[in-house]
């Protein structure tokens, strides 16, 4: 055979395999302009129709959750070429790049999203969902805290965070790398990923808290709670708290838990020093989720009467009864000086218990959470978010509850989106949500958190609590921040007199 005709072959076999490959890759697309028309929305898993979007989020993939032997949808805006994604499976997965591309060329317009099944020989057209892309991003970043829904003593537990406009999750901590320790609390100080602190408790390691501030990593012997970082970063505020968890025997949630005594502290940076807040540390209260105004001169905070004299009695006889009012007192981070507390909301008015106030950025609005009872909304059925309007102060349920707990939520750094969350979906598992809020106040429907596989959450069996929106990625590593939790080196601060030490019960695990 010659080498002419070896090369002839060569080009013939290799046209044979791209054309073989290109027919298998390009299918024609459905002819679906004889559609019949289905006089209504499609379902669709998750609940994307009828949202306000950032214009920066990964691909809202999704599944046609209608009869049909194949799928077409097509995504359009008002700028730039359609979408069109053609599926054998109701599983719609929409190009990356193509998404970017569309919605950064229509911010502040709709997103219609039209959805064709083909039944027998025939395709149905669906009423098109209809989206608002908004002109406002959400933080590039969501960090969170996975943890299984169902638990006696700690196991698994990891802060994570991921890439909200991708899919990519990273590792913050694990308890793992620290000998199945628990890792909780995670908090920043305005958004800001360089500037976090994490409370532990390990039996091997101690209990402490790993403070990673501008590159520098160190693990203080003080164990934060509930942490709020003065705007400043200069200092934090957060709780002291004994905890107890317990359950009840009747459902829907069995769980439940307690502070049998609690207060405010503070750990300034400069100094090392950790102090109590004098207005949050009266030992016939109960002091707990400390939030700084933006302008960092007041210190938000919840308090309740305590109502027992034995703390070894869990739970107390009249733990049922327990109700936060809402306070605040004057801060002075230069003079180290604090004011007299007051009332920004009282029990006795909503006849129900206030909870874990966040403030938005411009200062102008807070954002909390009222139940039945006590001190923790996760396991309350009855918890629901409220807006307050700090100018007025006037207060009012959002539209964007359940009849499941909602909980645990932060504002992005530019205070038009919110994340929170919510057992709505699939209780005792708690999911993450995300919704817009306007200059007014009002949220719009919240969706869940995006994930590349739209039946994800079928089979995820962690629950993801406590998501705080951050502006970028952690640049301390895993490894470094393990390493620092392991560490004998650990920087000693100055003893809190008149707080409890937390003792007895059983870990808080939500």
């Amino acid at each position: 055979m010659t080498r002419k005709l070896r090369r002839g072959i060569s080009i013939i076999v290799a046209a044979t395999i791209l054309i073989g490959a290109l027919t298998a890759w390009w299918r024609p697309q459905p002819d679906v302009k004889a559609a019949s028309a289905v006089p209504r929305l499609p379902k669709i898993s998750p609940d994307y129709a009828g949202i306000t979007i950032p214009p920066n989020i990964a691909p809202l993939n999704f599944m046609v959750c209608e009869q049909g032997r194949r799928f077409f949808v097509r995504l359009a805006c008002e700028t730039g070429d359609s979408i069109e994604v053609f599926s054998d499976t109701p599983k719609i997965l929409i190009p990356a790049k193509r998404w970017r591309t569309l919605l950064g060329a229509n911010r502040g317009k709709e997103l219609r999203v039209t959805v064709y099944t083909e039944v027998g020989d025939k395709w149905q057209q669906y009423e098109p969902i209809v989206n608002r892309i908004a002109h406002d991003e959400i933080d590039g970043y969501i960090a969170y805290r996975l943890i299984e829904p169902v638990h006696a003593r700690w196991h698994e537990i990891a802060v994570k965070q991921r890439d909200l406009t991708s899919y990519r999750e990273t590792e913050i901590l694990n308890g793992i790398d620290l000998g199945e320790s628990c890792v909780n609390c995670h908090s920043f100080a305005a958004n800001d990923p360089k500037r976090m602190s994490i409370a532990m408790r390990s039996e091997q390691y101690g209990s402490a808290t790993i403070l990673a501030f501008d590159g520098e990593v160190k693990k203080l012997q003080a164990r934060f709670g509930y942490t709020a970082w003065h705007p400043s970063g200069q200092a934090a505020a957060y709780s002291v708290n004994q905890v107890a968890q317990f359950y009840h025997s009747a459902a829907p949630e069995v769980r439940d838990v307690i502070d049998v005594d609690s207060a405010l502290a503070y750990y300034l940076v400069g100094t090392e020093d950790v102090k109590l807040v004098p207005a949050a540390a009266d030992k016939r209260r109960l002091e707990t989720y400390p939030a700084w105004s933006p302008d960092g001169r007041y210190l938000y905070y919840c308090s309740a009467p305590m109502l027992w004299d034995d703390q070894r009695e869990v739970p107390p006889a009249r733990f049922a009864e327990v109700k936060y009012d809402l306070m605040r007192v004057g801060y002075d981070l230069a003079a180290d000086r604090w004011g007299e507390p007051e009332t920004v909301l009282s029990s006795q008015e909503t006849n129900l218990s206030i909870l874990e106030p966040r403030i938005s950025p411009d200062g102008r609005f807070l954002l909390f959470c009222m139940c039945r009872y006590g001190c923790f909304p996760a396991y309350q059925p009855t918890s629901d978010l409220y807006m307050m309007d700090l100018d007025t102060r006037r207060h009012a349920r959002l539209d964007i509850n359940s009849e499941f707990s909602e909980s645990w939520h932060s504002w992005s750094s530019n205070g038009r989106w919110i994340a929170f969350s919510s057992k709505r979906r699939a209780e005792p598992f708690t999911r993450c949500y995300l919704s817009f809020v306007d200059d007014s106040g009002k949220a719009y429907k919240p969706f869940v958190l995006p994930q590349y596989d739209p039946e994800f959450y079928d089979s995820f069996l962690k629950t993801v609590s406590v998501p705080e929106l951050i502006t970028g990625p952690v640049p301390v590593t895993n490894k470094t921040l393990a390493a620092a939790a392991r560490s004998d080196q650990v920087i000693g601060v100055d003893a809190i007199t008149g707080a409890t030490r937390p003792v007895g019960g059983l870990p808080m695990r939500e």
